[in-house]
């Protein structure tokens, strides 16, 4: 299979990229700047494009089986400093998702061949916050910003289904690599005795092995009767407090030093729900396809993120 990647040089894409190469498909990842792309795999490599327009790369879509985008600049922020979500950072956050979708439809509708199927990145904050209630792909989007973003995110190239293009969303939760991302902070934060639960502790995190991610987005894209939205996520959410639980015990370290709400809301804002308020997302639709997760259950996953 070929494949087209944006947001390839991103955790996710990085990680997707080795995967399908280990399959013996080849890949072509857009980038702003593929110069700094090195040491490349065999059977990948890369292209220029803007993130906003089909410009310079849209012929690419002729040669590909698939296309997965993943652009879009991050939610969290690449740094403390940046995590804020100020009105020029949000404009951002949604510009470099709606512009990236535009480009790819763009350059679907234009191409004389079209690829088989098209995976959208989304987010599990496309339903809101819902407390301890379980979520499913089924469940009404929220109202809040990330709702919005998501909602507007996905249906940027829904209409490639009308030109006989399947359509996949993948609604990502909060993916644990040690590569990047969160783990890191965690495993740091752990290292130095200060773990322990955010908040009230009672909120649901629903979290993904980066291995389930990627197998799943592989998954999706190879199972042709596949389609619409599914949850990434493992079907065993645990609470903060028993996330912080669970990573004191693999990591042999107390999990026993709160962080209360009105600290994180002070250092982050608005930011601070990612972390204060719950989300039990369930993957439903992922299981009856008749996926099977490498990493189900959180001890699991931990251990084999910090065996190294």
């Amino acid at each position: 299979m070929d494949v087209l990647i944006t947001g390839g040089s991103g955790l996710i894409g990085r990680a997707l990229t080795a995967e399908l190469v280990k399959y013996g498909d080849r890949v072509v990842i857009l980038s702003r700047r593929p110069d700094k792309m090195k040491n490349l795999s065999p059977g990948v490599r890369t292209a220029v494009w803007d993130g906003k327009s089909a410009q310079g790369w849209g012929h690419l879509i002729n040669e590909v089986d698939a296309v997965v985008n993943l652009a879009g600049a991050s939610i969290a922020g690449n740094s403390p400093l940046s995590m804020r979500w100020t009105k020029k950072r949000k404009a951002q956050i949604r510009s470099s998702r709606i512009n990236a979708g535009k480009a790819v439809l763009e350059a679907i509708i234009s191409a004389e061949k079209k690829p088989e199927v098209l995976v959208q990145a989304s987010a599990i904050g496309y339903y809101g916050y819902h407390g301890d209630q379980p979520i499913e792909e089924d469940s009404p989007a929220g109202s809040d910003f990330l709702a919005q973003l998501s909602i507007e995110w996905e249906s940027g190239t829904k209409l490639v289904e009308d030109q006989g293009v399947r359509h996949l969303v993948i609604r990502t939760g909060l993916v644990l690599s040690s590569a990047g991302g969160v783990m890191p902070l965690f495993k740091m934060q752990f290292g130095l005795f200060a773990g322990g639960r955010m908040g009230s502790g009672r909120q649901y995190y629903s979290w993904i092995h980066v291995a389930d991610q990627v197998g799943a987005i592989v998954y999706l894209l190879k199972t042709k009767s596949t389609s619409g939205a599914y949850n990434l996520t493992a079907p065993q959410p645990e609470t903060n407090q028993d996330f912080s639980r669970i990573l004191g015990k693999v990591m042999r370290r107390p999990s026993v030093v709160p962080v209360p709400e009105f600290a994180l809301r002070a250092a982050l804002g608005e930011v601070a729900d990612l972390t204060v308020k719950g989300q039990r997302v369930l993957p439903r639709r992922l299981l009856e396809a008749g996926y099977l997760f490498q990493f189900p259950n959180l001890e699991s996953a931990f251990v084999d993120l910090l065996k190294s």
